[in-house]
């Protein structure tokens, strides 16, 4: 019994061991590869793979800390003069202002972490009260709650007023409103609020006429991860015996129900439009896989999810990507699989969307996916 008890240990630190190594991989191809501080700029992509720092940098031991904040830093004060809140693409990059606003006290970072706030009250609003996505027409879409999110919470964190937590979840209930649906718990990826058919060159032109609602009528995959990383991130901030923390919860159980169901058998992975998993034109996905196993791992180890439904889920998540959506170059660990940048169009126009390696979005979402792997095997 004593043999097998070591030879089990021995097996978990291993399995650790290899996460840890892949982990590290994945950081310094974003750091050094990619996207090095030097060359950041202010926007949502940019902002998730920032995200995924500050998470490095809170779970690193004091001795391997600097690294991180260093690259915080530097990313922060080189674009401080294109700072702002204006729309929720920008307001996504903010979230490093008040990260340095609260470890460091400098009155530089308060004031922009402030004035970021500031311009996020003045932008555009629907009816109902909800963030526009756009400042050039009045439209919700589902990336939008993980854009302000990002800030909101780490506003929170470094002042403690709970009017950030509850921004966020007034927006979150008035985006889900329009584009959640009752059957499979996922949003659709936008609703136009004005009624202006605007041309901005990415999306189909006219998506918003495909229903009398004028939302789209698709469910894409990664519009679904960026919900539940905010979710899952809500959940790590908002007071354990919170109303909040109550929301949190109740909405990323609700919200991921049925992705078991959904996942490939055979990669592991999820699908570009995940309930379409049988149309030849489909393909697996790599953001959306490694943002909907974060939420997860989030919500077992938070004992929201049924560790028993949704580790093997997890696990072979963690897997797929591993096998069918990393390559290695070098010291390098590269995500691949990537959809590109996508704005709102018909099931054609999802399909059609391209693949890419790297990409700041992927490697933030890995990231903060391989962390929270880890804290499952201990």
């Amino acid at each position: 019994m004593k043999q097998l008890f070591t030879i089990l240990s021995l097996l978990l630190l291993t399995g650790i061991s290899i996460a840890q190594t892949r982990i590290d991989s994945l950081d310094v191809y974003g750091r050094e590869q990619f996207m090095p501080a030097t060359q950041y700029k202010w926007d949502w992509g940019q902002a998730t793979m920032l995200n995924a720092m500050v998470h490095l940098y809170n779970s690193k031991p004091e001795v391997e800390k600097k690294v991180y904040m260093d690259y915080i830093k530097t990313a922060m004060d080189l674009t401080r003069k294109d700072a702002n809140g204006l729309h929720p693409n920008a307001v996504a990059s903010g979230h490093g202002m008040a990260f340095l606003a609260k470890v460091t006290g400098d009155p530089k970072y308060i004031e922009m972490a402030n004035k970021i706030f500031a311009d996020y009250l003045t932008t555009p609003r629907t009816k109902a009260g909800g963030v526009s996505h756009r400042t050039e027409t009045v439209e919700m879409w589902d990336d939008t709650i993980y854009m302000i999110s990002m800030f909101l919470l780490e506003m929170y964190r470094y002042t403690g007023d709970e009017k950030y937590l509850q921004e966020l979840l007034n927006q979150y209930y008035i985006h889900k409103e329009k584009l959640a649906d009752q059957k499979w718990g996922l949003w659709v990826h936008g609703y136009d609020d004005d009624n202006d058919d605007y041309r901005d060159r990415c999306c189909q032109f006219g998506w918003a006429q495909m229903t009398p609602q004028r939302k789209s009528i698709e469910f894409w995959g990664r519009g679904n991860g960026w919900v539940v990383m905010a979710l899952a991130d809500g959940l790590q901030t908002a007071p354990a015996k919170s109303s909040y923390y109550k929301a949190f919860a109740k909405e990323l159980k609700e919200i991921t129900a049925k992705l078991p169901g959904l996942q490939d058998p055979r990669t592991g992975m999820w699908y570009q439009l995940p309930i379409y998993p049988d149309q030849a034109e489909n393909y697996v996905e790599s953001s959306c896989t490694a943002m909907f196993a974060y939420g997860m791992a989030v919500g077992i180890n938070r004992k929201v999810l049924s560790k028993k439904t949704f580790l093997p889920v997890v696990e072979k998540a963690y897997s797929g990507l591993q096998l069918h959506a990393t390559k290695k170059e070098g010291k390098y660990l590269i995500p691949t699989l990537v959809c590109e940048g996508t704005c709102i169009g018909d099931r054609a126009y999802y399909f059609g969307r391209k693949t890419k390696e790297g990409v700041n979005y992927a490697i933030g979402a890995y990231l903060m996916l391989g962390l929270e792997y880890e804290k499952l095997k201990h």
